[in-house]
Parts: structure tokens; C-alpha cells; sequence
């Protein structure tokens, strides 16, 4: 349609569109499927992971606390798992570049090890807030310090936390992961509430590993010394996101 006195247009159709797409796997799984395959007890085969700069730091990182990763497709990771208590200390910050949901998962891994470490990033995730994932850690029992609330975040390794029973002031998928992981290694059952539930890739996944966690709503509560089996699993692509829970009552297909 043209204004009055305009150019005129006469559209027809121009037969139909046929080709193949392949969708990119999903950050937010990526950097689970490679975590939790580091602490799980055997090899994880990931297919469909996504080949991006933020899943390759975690998994740079990741080999930077001894876990042997490899990658004989693109799309394809193979993680020799190393067990709840097998990473090393690493020999230089881990450098999440600019991964910021790495960096607070990763918060919650290394709160419990037996040594020290440094996350570190590219100059944005330098400026981005770590203080919210901090507190219930530190509460926990976690040594952790950040820079007036951002990286560097320097976490002094503390094997003996405890667990608590935490409402997270805001719903937040990072934060409620990071104690997921932490809570793995702490003494007790933590026991935590979202004021509305927010995603749960973390949850779904820790279940596809072996670690059950009760849930009930917008709480979830799980003990210590639940260890992760090695999975092969996948990275599929949910367009679009919903802000809260995915698909609300159907799992994804996570397990091959």
C-alpha cells in the first residue's frame, strides 16, 4: 500500500522457501552440561553445545582446574569428569572473559575446593555485581571477597560449609545456581526459596546427573554428598525464552 500519488506496488507470491537450519544450542545448558560433567563421576558426551566465546571460557576455565575437555566436532564435547573432589588449584585466574553467567556458577564450584582462586574477566565483566551470589555463599561459610561488589572475586577454599536455609530477595536462575552447586558440598540439607521460580536449567539437570532435590513451588531443598553420574546430553535451543520456568511441567530433552 503507497500514500496517494506515490509509488505503486504489485506484489505476487514467488513460490515457497525449502532449506536446512540448524539451531545453535543454548548458552545457559552449555555451561551446565560442561560443570556438571567435570564433577561428575565418569565421561559426559554433549552434543548440540554451543561453540561461543562465553561456553568456551568456561570450558578454558574449567581445563584450568584439570579437567580434561575435548571437542571432536564443534557442536560435540567430551568431559572426562574428575569427581565432587578432583578439580586442582588452578596456576593463574580463571579468566570467565565475558561470562557473567559462568562467573556466578563458578562461585558456587569453587566455594567449597581445598584451594584458592581467582575469577577474573574481560573489562564489561569487571563492572557487572557479584555481591547478590557472594552473600548466601558467605553465609554458607564461603571465603569469598569481591571489589566493592565486582570482580576480581578472590574465593579462599572452604571444604566444610554448611548448609542454610535461604529466601533469595530477588528471583534469580545465577544466584539460585551457584548455591545449587555449593550446596552439593555442604554439611546438612539446604533449603532454598525464590519469591516467584525463576528458570530452572540447574535443577533439571542436577536430576538428569543423579542429584535429586525435593521441590515444592517456588522452594527446593537437597543434602550433601549427592554425587553426579556422567550423562550424555544435550543442548537444545528454546525459542523463545520464557522469563520463569521452561515448558512449566514437561521436562526438555536434556538425557539422550
Amino acid at each position: 500500500m503507497s500514500e496517494p500519488g506515490g509509488a505503486r506496488y504489485r506484489i505476487k507470491p514467488g513460490g515457497s522457501v525449502s532449506g536446512t537450519l540448524t539451531v545453535p544450542g543454548d548458552k545457559s545448558i552449555s555451561h551446565r552440561a560442561l560443570m556438571l560433567g567435570a564433577l561428575a563421576e565418569g565421561d559426559t558426551h554433549i552434543s548440540g553445545f554451543l561453540a561461543g566465546e562465553d561456553c568456551l571460557a568456561t570450558a578454558r576455565a574449567l581445563q584450568g582446574l584439570g579437567v580434561h575437555i575435548e571437542r571432536p566436532q564443534d557442536t560435540q564435547v567430551l568431559v572426562h569428569g574428575v569427581g565432587a573432589h578432583g578439580l586442582a588449584a588452578p596456576q593463574a585466574p580463571l579468566d570467565m572473559g565475558n561470562a557473567g553467567t559462568a562467573m556466578r556458577l563458578m562461585m558456587g564450584l569453587l566455594a567449597p575446593q581445598k584451594f584458592d582462586s581467582t575469577l577474573i574477566g574481560d573489562a564489561s565483566l569487571m563492572r557487572r555485581p557479584m555481591e547478590r551470589v557472594a552473600v548466601p555463599l558467605q553465609m554458607m561459610g564461603a571465603r569469598i571477597q569481591t571489589h566493592q561488589g565486582r570482580p576480581p572475586v578472590e574465593i579462599r577454599g572452604t571444604p566444610n560449609l554448611r548448609a542454610i536455609h535461604y529466601s533469595l530477595p530477588v528471583a534469580s536462575a545465577q544466584v539460585k545456581s551457584a548455591v545449587l552447586l555449593a550446596g552439593l558440598a555442604a554439611s546438612g540439607c539446604t533449603h532454598l526459596t525464590e519469591p516467584v521460580p525463576s528458570r530452572d536449567h540447574t535443577e533439571r539437570m542436577l536430576g538428569a546427573f543423579g542429584v535429586q532435590l525435593a521441590r515444592e513451588g517456588a522452594a527446593s531443598r537437597w543434602k550433601a554428598g549427592r554425587r553426579c553420574a556422567a550423562r550424555r546430553c544435550a543442548c537444545p535451543r528454546i525459542s523463545p525464552r520464557p522469563r520463569f520456568s521452561w515448558w512449566r511441567g514437561a521436562s526438555p530433552p536434556i538425557v539422550l
